[in-house]
């Protein structure tokens, strides 16, 4: 059914009805992405990018799916990003290729942190900073801008209000009592959203699963300090290029055991210099020094804030594991600290980086066997906090892997919200929200883009899985040239393979097969095309390949007309 099918097949929206549809997030740790929709105005919470696992080969970004908006962009009244992380503003960059006169509503660092990015793209947008406790008139929407603490400075919450009802919207949240920033969740403003009525709840799921409560951001600076004060040669720490407090801490820990602290990877380098320039990070005086003079410095003098914290092959840890970065070795005693948690997906690629490390002598500390890092996001007992508080009367959950969006459903079924009021639902699902009752309506098509160098959405499922195919199975070609009248072989086949552990030899078993089946097909009446015959090629040689050699590699036939 094509994308226009199942639009029609959606019910009418009505006046005064809002229409809620996720276009990621629901389903993966990632490319979060809401439309809302109300009296022909759009509002869009995020655009952020997921980020490739192994079975994406090749694949740089995968962005939200934009196919159910991109006719009506001059619909929309505004984007609003609830915080600076790239899960939530990477995509912001080419949904605005499509109409760059979308404006843009975020604090003070998420519209600077995205700026950059739109910089890149030589694309000035429209702004709008948006302060705690802020509203905003966009259209048919009323937004409040309310504070929450987050793994990133500047996060908000949003509240919408509407003719249809109020939503309440956390954005990526937690309850941390003592934040390095003293900016904590509002609670008071959710309480006083509880008394006024919250039509819709859309909540965090990430931790969801998680029970207890998140440490606070304040236990992980000793812990810091102390390994850092241990260490005999270099420190590497490696973390999210947009935690700010993390790098704070290492920081103050590297000043206190007179070091000096070189920012590794440019995303490192520019998302710390927007936020040292606009008062968000405090670097002491002389303590930050430029990656190329490290070498001017004993190794006991120097601390290096690294990206790659989730094994991005690119990333600068990723390539010291794999002795390919330029400037850095990895010596053995050298400490890394990965001061991060894994998102779901790349504990094979974390685990292959803390592999490579040690191999080159590196001791490394990670989160499993230290207490490096703690979590953004709410565990169960803030999320019952914050149902008890708000007690809406439905719940989306979002922002999370299935199992987190049913276990954030469950929360809120405990704390007394109907099951029927909760939806569980995946990228793609629309919702309507009409006289305080919410459900869910249908769903539009809502795929994978993918973002592969200059392709934007032109790699298929179908090109993954060949590439995966190459990889793992490696690749066969089989030529044979045939007279053009007579269909009879003139030359051939000849059989070349790459990635197969097999001499080409190996084939000589085949090619009499090969040839009786094109001989076959010449002696008969039937008139077989040159595409027919490299199909029939194809077959008896990808046959044997699997049943002699026990591979399903890709194969390419060619026949030549002479």
């Amino acid at each position: 059914m094509t994308q226009a099918q199942e639009l029609a097949h959606l019910p009418k929206l009505r006046d005064g009805t809002c229409r809620i549809v996720p276009l990621g997030g629901l389903g993966d740790v990632g490319r979060n992405m809401t439309v809302f929709e109300l009296n022909g105005k759009l509002l869009i919470v995020d655009a952020g990018v997921l980020f490739p696992e192994e079975v994406q080969p090749g694949v740089d970004l995968i962005l939200p799916d934009f196919d159910y908006i991109k006719h009506r962009l001059h619909d929309v009244v505004a984007i609003v990003l609830t915080h600076g992380h790239e899960d939530h503003i990477g995509a912001v960059p080419y949904l605005l290729q499509l109409n760059p006169n979308i404006p843009l509503i975020g604090t003070q660092l998420t519209l600077a942190l995205v700026e950059s990015k739109l910089q890149q793209h030589r694309i000035k947008p429209l702004t709008l900073q948006a302060e705690d406790g802020g509203r905003e008139q966009l259209g048919p929407f009323n937004l409040e801008f309310i504070a929450v603490n987050h793994s990133i400075p500047d996060s908000l919450a949003l509240a919408i209000r509407t003719d249809a009802g109020t939503i309440l919207h956390t954005g990526d949240f937690k309850m941390d009592q003592l934040p390095l920033d003293g900016r904590i969740t509002d609670l008071r403003a959710f309480a006083r959203l509880g008394e006024e009525g919250v039509d819709l709840f859309m909540t965090d799921s990430t931790n969801a699963e998680v029970p207890g409560f998140t440490p606070t951001e304040k236990d992980i600076g000793p812990v810091i300090e102390q390994h850092i004060g241990q260490a005999q040669r270099r420190v590497i720490v490696a973390s999210f290029a947009s935690h700010v407090h993390r790098v704070q801490q290492v920081l103050d820990a590297a000043v206190k055991n007179g070091r000096k602290v070189a920012f590794v990877g440019r995303s490192m380098v520019n998302n710390m210099g927007i936020a040292a320039k606009l008062g968000y990070l405090d670097v002491p005086a002389d303590t930050v020094i430029e990656l190329k003079n490290v070498n001017d410095y004993a190794d006991h003098e120097v601390v290096l804030m690294s990206t790659g914290s989730q094994g991005e092959p690119m990333a600068a840890l990723s390539r010291m594991a794999n002795e390919e970065h330029r400037q850095i070795t990895i010596q053995p005693d050298d400490l890394v600290i990965l001061a991060s948690s894994l998102i779901p997906g790349n504990e094979n690629a974390v685990t292959r980086v803390i592999n490579g490390l040690m191999k080159l002598g590196a001791n490394v500390i990670h989160k499993g066997n230290a207490k490096v890092h703690v979590s953004g996001h709410a565990s169960e007992g803030e999320l019952l906090y914050c149902y008890n508080i708000v007690q809406p009367k439905n719940v989306l959950p979002i922002h999370g892997e299935t199992r987190h969006l049913i276990a954030n459903g469950r929360i809120a079924e405990a704390t007394g919200v109907s099951k029927e009021n909760v939806i569980i639902t995946g990228d793609g699902g629309v919702i309507d929200l009409h006289g305080g009752i919410a459900r869910e309506v249908g769903e539009i098509p809502c795929e994978y883009v993918y973002v592969d160098g200059r392709s934007i959405g032109h790699v298929t499922e179908e090109d993954l899985k060949d590439r995966q195919v190459l990889g793992e199975e490696g690749f066969i070609s089989v030529i044979a040239v045939i007279d053009r009248q007579t269909h009879t072989i003139i030359s051939g086949p000849e059989i070349h393979s790459r990635g197969v552990a097999e001499d080409d030899g190996v084939f000589d078993a085949i090619k009499p097969k090969i040839i009786q089946t094109l001989e076959d097909a010449a002696a008969s009446d039937k008139g077989h095309s040159k595409h027919q015959l490299q199909q029939m090629m194809r077959r008896t040689l990808g046959a044997w390949v699997a049943r002699k050699l026990r591979r399903r590699s890709m194969i390419v036939p060619i026949v030549i007309e002479a």
